[in-house]
């Protein structure tokens, strides 16, 4: 993940809309996703992300004591306030 965020491959979007984007795969509104079922939305619909990207991002996403990704916690660690 840090690979990619280094390599400007996406643009930043505002920290609200990645929220947006989480909840719109959080079906059951339950505040967080299975690593099993992020990476399968991830890796098999639009670009697809590579094995190598769903573990680096998995490494950092999922709640080591849980194994889940509370994606509010995940989401305000990748983003950063925008200086300008």
């Amino acid at each position: 993940m840090s690979r990619i965020l280094l390599e400007h491959r996406f643009r930043p979007v505002p920290e609200d809309l990645l929220i947006q984007a989480f909840e719109v795969l959080d079906q059951q509104k339950r505040g967080h996703l299975d690593p099993e079922e992020l990476t399968r939305y991830l890796t098999q619909e639009g670009e697809p992300f590579t094995q190598e990207e769903m573990e680096e991002m998995l490494s950092a996403a999922v709640d080591p004591d849980k194994n889940l990704i509370f994606y509010k916690d995940f989401v305000s660690v990748m983003t950063v306030d925008d200086p300008w």
